[in-house]
């Protein structure tokens, strides 16, 4: 169905041919003269790209029309040249470049590399001692300030894509292999004057013998500095709203479309939130859990974990109460997290004379006989001596989350002293709070809502609407700060999503679909149901017989063919070039075409053919592969912990 759809369309934007050829046939006469200019990218470089930079005609596909576009501001027909010459050594031993920087036509930039170039980089050059692969340089093309072209000098591991192609790795390797060492070397520099003069297009024009020639244009921006205003918005993308709403309110075109019955229907508005996992880690010292905030004198921390509040006044004669007088000591205790309290003690009190301990005014204790109620001791006021009571009493489930009051209550004749001591037995340390922070839970329950993408913990869960089946693992993070840390093991700790929401921006009322869902629900193969409201408001109901035209036979699939090429690796890495490691560094490298008419396979020079034209399904070797290198990846990430 898509190849006839396919060749109708190419058929509709070509000339009507004789009567005498049948639809299909000029169908497929159109695909055959687009597949030759657009079958691949190198024809649509050839065709359009190039000489559409450049400034010279193109022609269409049917070759009866010609003309020349103006695809750019200025145009060059030559804007780069790469001369590469290779030594004795195997090595690059001359390459040169000459730039037409202005596009004026003419070269007025050159530049002569000053070192042999051992290794080819996506991004750069290696440069070693001629012939081997010793005393290695890394150089990375970049740009002055200026805008002049140059060689910096880096780590291997700023490079990407690297290679040998001196004598250590092998023979005449440059020689062989012309064609694409001169890509990969112009595709190096390219890739670093467009980095920093985006106005710059470029299209690989032609390679004769050792040198590669580029076509270039100014195309994104007319303006004489290479600062273009739609670049900045790579560094800013959130102005770029705020200038298309400038421009919208000067623009006809937007008027005329927000006032029509489209602009004034629906839209969609994307929105992003979070679900973040907070958990904090508070050091809980014992002032934090139970602390005296009024009354008493004094307060011990000498044991870790324990706290002793002492009130009164113990000093022996300190308190002179004449016949027999009242004396009332208060201690206010604060309890901030009785959760961390494990055990609360009335561990001792005594009085010359008599004593009361009462908590928020309930009676606890008292001495050296009872006494319970608010007036004088039930006996002889005057004991003549200090009673000492150890009861050791639990009032842990007295003192909830507040404030509570420590009353000592005295009865001293002459003279005499008091004093109460409490203990608070603690779990101090850290205290982790944990909340989940949810600022999606409107977006999720709007229906007009929909998920477009989600990230989990870095792993992308959700991609334009459709689950990936990805999900991440769970983690175990380190929390906290200094005294206070621990680890964390949670399912995630932040889910980024965004949501594609429906705005209903105007009243245009909603289309009626039932006449479709009664054409699709109650037809079949070779009977059409409809159903059409009459002017009185009902339906009318009709069937009717009808057949599809012949479709014709479409291939099972597009033929292709599978050849293959040696190839020696001689990738660069960190530790030297990776064929020296190996016991055979000589390879295969795997090439698909697509088969030409009579079923012939277009096989590559030095390809030889290992699997002739037909419906080839290598599905499963590819994903052998993808997961041979993903799991090899994930053995060579850099750890600190052992695994």
């Amino acid at each position: 169905m898509r190849q006839r759809a396919l060749l109708l369309m190419a058929a509709l934007s070509l000339p009507m041919a004789s009567h005498a050829q049948t639809a299909e046939d000029r169908a497929r006469a159109a695909a055959q003269a687009a597949r030759a200019k657009s079958a691949d990218s190198d024809a649509i470089l050839e065709h359009y790209v190039t000489p559409g930079l450049a400034g010279e005609s193109i022609t269409t596909v049917d070759a009866s029309k010609t003309f020349t576009p103006n695809l750019a501001c200025q145009k060059s027909a030559t804007l780069l040249e790469l001369l590469a010459q290779p030594s004795a050594t195997g090595d690059i031993g001359t390459l040169s470049i000459s730039r037409d920087r202005d596009l004026d036509g003419s070269f007025d930039e050159a530049m002569t590399v000053p070192v042999p170039v051992s290794g080819i980089c996506a991004n750069g050059l290696i440069s070693c001692a001629p012939g081997s692969w010793n005393a290695c340089r890394f150089f990375r093309w970049d740009t002055a300030a200026s805008g002049s072209l140059k060689l910096t000098e880096v780590e291997l591991t700023d490079l990407a894509g690297c290679y040998c192609v001196n004598n250590s790795c092998g023979s005449n390797l440059v020689w062989s292999n012309m064609a694409s060492v001169l890509k990969d070397l112009g595709g190096g520099v390219v890739g670093a004057l467009t980095t920093s003069d985006p106005r710059i297009g470029i299209a690989q024009a032609s390679i004769e013998g050792p040198v590669i020639r580029y076509t270039g244009a100014q195309t994104t921006s007319c303006a004489a500095q290479p600062q273009a205003g739609a670049v900045a918005y790579k560094a800013n993308p959130g102005a770029i709203a705020g200038d298309a709403f400038k421009a919208a309110q000067t623009s006809s075109v937007f008027r005329a479309l927000s006032a029509s019955s489209t602009g004034t229907g629906k839209s969609e508005i994307a929105r992003t939130c979070t679900v973040t996992r907070q958990i904090a880690l508070e050091e809980l010292t014992p002032e934090k859990i139970i602390d005296r905030i009024s009354g008493g004198y004094a307060t011990n921390d000498l044991v870790p974990g324990r706290r002793t509040f002492l009130m009164g006044s113990p000093a022996d004669d300190s308190l002179t109460g004449g016949a027999c007088s009242i004396f009332d000591f208060h201690m206010t205790l604060r309890v901030k997290e009785p959760d961390r309290l494990q055990k609360v003690l009335l561990t001792r009190f005594g009085a010359d004379d008599w004593a009361q301990i009462r908590i928020d005014g309930e009676l606890v204790g008292s001495g050296p006989q009872a006494w319970t109620g608010m007036g004088l001791p039930p006996g002889k006021c005057e004991k003549k001596a200090t009673f000492h009571a150890y009861p050791n009493l639990d009032i842990t489930g007295r003192l909830t989350q507040g404030d509570h009051d420590i009353w000592l209550r005295v009865a001293v004749a002459d003279g005499g002293e008091a004093y109460a001591s409490i203990e608070a037995q603690m779990d101090a340390g850290c205290k982790t709070s944990e909340q989940l922070v949810d600022t999606c839970s409107g977006y999720a329950s709007n229906a007009m809502c929909r998920l477009g993408d989600e990230d989990v913990d870095g792993v992308t869960t959700f991609r334009n609407g459709v689950k990936t089946g990805l999900s991440p693992l769970p983690q175990t993070r380190l929390m906290g700060t200094g005294a206070c840390t621990m680890q964390v093991a949670r399912d995630f700790f932040e889910r980024r999503r965004g949501y594609a929401c429906t705005v209903d921006q105007g009243a245009v009322p909603q289309p009626d679909l039932s006449r479709g869902a009664y054409i699709i629900d109650h037809s079949t193969e070779t009977l059409l149901a409809d159903r059409v409201r009459t002017a009185d408001g009902g339906h009318s109901l009709t069937t009717r017989t009808f057949a599809l035209p012949d479709r014709g036979s479409v291939n099972a699939c597009e033929a292709i063919c599978k050849t293959r090429k040696a190839q020696a690796n001689s990738a660069a890495a960190p530790d030297g070039v990776t064929g020296s490691k190996q016991t055979n560094p000589t390879g295969w490298d795997f090439f698909y075409h697509a088969c030409q008419d009579s079923n012939v396979c277009p096989a590559g020079e030095g390809e030889e053919l290992v699997q002739g034209c037909g419906c080839i399904d290598d599905f499963p070797e590819a994903v052998v592969m993808m997961q041979t290198v993903r799991l090899g990846g994930a053995d060579m990430i850099c750890t600190g912990a052992v695994r």
